[in-house]
């Protein structure tokens, strides 16, 4: 079989789960792991053949994306302000918006000496935030043994260093393990349990519910702890920095007012309100 003839038949089984623009990105992507080659160069040499031992990798790629494993874990890999990061089943597949609130703030980030990062997940947070402000401390936490461990490979891999904690943040007698800092950042978990009715099957499926959703009678739970922790630990002129549900946006600024804290709400490139901004 022929890199084009491969790469023709993945797709084809791709048309089955996917739009025809997305069944292409990804026969696009899985076939740069397998083959080595770059789009251009497997245009060159489309009719070059496949190798055995890639063609199995192919076909076991395939089974994988079929039972609706998203991509970045069968591939284990996806990008994140323009790095690779390592993902597997332990930590969320990071999105596009996140990467809003990672720009967001370094552009506030002005004299900033200390980031504390909760829900350390992937560690593209942690690790971008490091990467884009090289002068700063910054520090992550999670309750998830694996994660951290998938975090610290993906720190290591951009040689960068990263404070990393294992704490269970709602329990505040893990808080003292917890800096105080200038500046704190989070991608909780907020998704309602009831919402599972409407979402896709590879979410549900694959990725881990633990840092996806929370209880329908107390969707910001997290939001709160985090409140209440900066009341304790945010330096003077800090600020928090998160992500939000886009149905609760006015729910979560109040919350943070109740607290003390002057806040915002921030829409994403979609024009959903996605990012919250507290300060004193």
């Amino acid at each position: 079989m022929t890199v084009h003839e491969a790469q023709q038949q993945l797709l084809t089984s791709l048309y089955e789960l996917y739009d025809n623009r997305e069944a292409a990105n990804i026969a696009d992507w899985v076939m740069e792991h397998v083959t080595g080659m770059r789009k251009i160069d497997r245009i060159m040499h489309k009719q070059s053949p496949m190798a055995p031992e890639r063609l199995a990798q192919l076909e076991q790629y395939t089974r994988e994306l079929l039972a609706h494993k998203p991509v970045q874990y069968v591939l284990h890999e996806a990008w994140f302000c323009g790095m690779p990061f390592y993902v597997d089943e332990n930590v969320l597949i990071p999105r596009p918006e996140t990467e809003e609130l990672v720009e967001w703030v370094v552009a506030e980030a002005g004299n900033t000496q200390s980031i504390l990062d909760i829900g350390t997940g992937s560690g593209c947070i942690p690790v971008s935030l490091k990467k884009k402000l090289p002068q700063v401390k910054v520090y992550s936490c999670d309750v998830s043994s694996p994660a951290l461990m998938v975090a610290a490979k993906n720190a290591a891999a951009q040689n960068i260093t990263v404070h990393f904690i294992q704490a269970d943040f709602l329990d505040e007698s893990t808080w003292p393990r917890l800096p105080s800092v200038d500046i704190i950042v989070s991608n909780p978990p907020y998704i309602p349990h009831h919402n599972q009715l409407s979402m896709l099957p590879n979410v549900l499926a694959y990725e881990p519910h633990l840092a996806l959703f929370v209880p329908n009678e107390d969707p910001l739970v997290f939001y709160d702890a985090i409140a209440r922790f900066a009341q304790q630990r945010l330096l003077p002129g800090g600020s928090i920095f998160a992500e939000i549900h886009e149905d609760l946006g006015e729910q979560t600024k109040t919350l943070f007012e109740s607290k003390g804290f002057v806040a915002e709400v921030k829409k994403d490139f979609q024009g959903k309100y996605r990012m919250v901004k507290a300060g004193k």
